[in-house]
């Protein structure tokens, strides 16, 4: 690689329950990839299409396997996503071999171990529950926020609000979704997952993501659903989130500390080309 904003360079496409994400290595040369460069790069017509672009680059701490950085299709950073550390385990195993893994991320250290083929756990950490570190800009109840919808607000290393539905196929997700992220009450914006409990250990969410908008799945509003719907008294410590894009299990243990389990699947690789050659980025097929 080459610190060219726009060079020849491979790239994995992944997905999580069908959270998409182009995954590149930055670990040997460092990639420059400033915000107005990714998304043409998420257009799905033009350029690779994927929900988050993920830069692998060296750890900073001594026990992490890599440091994983997450840019939302605007080109905005988050701190986590739960469906892309699943996929960098993946890669890590089929690298390494290694069942286990800690993955560094601004939301911290992040434990990974294969549970199965193609299925993996992360150790998602605490939910902040404080009004502050979510961040809200005033302070206000975060088990019921003042906003329409009755949302209730914690953070799994980025700002999750999640409003429980009695029917989620007649919300209007395109309308509510775009007007709580940019809500004055969330300084950094914030996603906003819509549940329907569908029995005490089964709940159907849907996420419109910060800067990404509406996704197939979203791992971090996954567990941040489960959190705030066993702070409401609607759902068990542990629960199956059904996604569009497939399932994930989620679990709030005693401790206070929040995993995930589900899919992480290869669909292929491939290279943006250089700069001026006008054509989208080739393919090549895993086999």
């Amino acid at each position: 690689m080459t610190n060219d904003t726009n060079p020849g360079r491979r790239f994995w496409k992944m997905h999580g329950a069908g959270n998409d994400f182009a995954i590149f290595d930055a670990r040997a040369q460092k990639l420059a990839l400033p915000p107005e460069a990714v998304a043409p790069l998420a257009d799905r017509h033009t350029g690779i299409g994927f929900d988050q672009l993920i830069l692998l680059e060296p750890p900073r701490h001594p026990d992490a396997a890599l440091f994983m950085r997450i840019l939302n299709a605007d080109g905005s950073e988050a701190g986590a996503c739960g469906n892309a550390t699943r996929c960098v385990a993946w890669l890590i195993a089929e690298e390494s071999g290694a069942d286990h893994a800690i993955i560094e991320t601004r939301a911290g250290l992040l434990p990974t171990r294969r549970t199965g083929p193609g299925q993996f756990e992360v150790g998602m950490g605490v939910p902040s529950l404080d009004w502050r570190s979510i961040p809200l800009s005033r302070e206000a109840d975060t088990l019921h926020l003042p906003l329409p919808g009755d949302p209730a607000a914690c953070s799994m290393g980025n700002p999750h609000a999640t409003l429980f539905v009695e029917n989620l196929d007649a919300t209007p997700i395109a309308a509510l979704g775009p007007s709580l992220e940019h809500h004055p009450l969330f300084p950094d914006r914030a996603n906003i997952g819509f549940a329907q409990i569908l029995a005490p250990d089964r709940i159907r969410l849907r996420v419109w993501e910060r800067g990404a908008g509406l996704t197939r799945a979203c791992g971090s509003g996954a567990c941040a659903a489960l959190v705030n719907a066993v702070r409401r008294g609607l759902s068990e410590r542990a629960a199956t989130l059904v996604l569009d894009g497939g399932e994930l299990r989620i679990g709030w243990g005693m401790d206070g500390r929040v995993t995930m389990d589900g899919p992480a699947a290869l669909a292929y690789r491939g290279e943006v080309p250089p700069a001026g050659r006008g054509k989208a980025p080739a393919r090549r097929r895993h086999a």
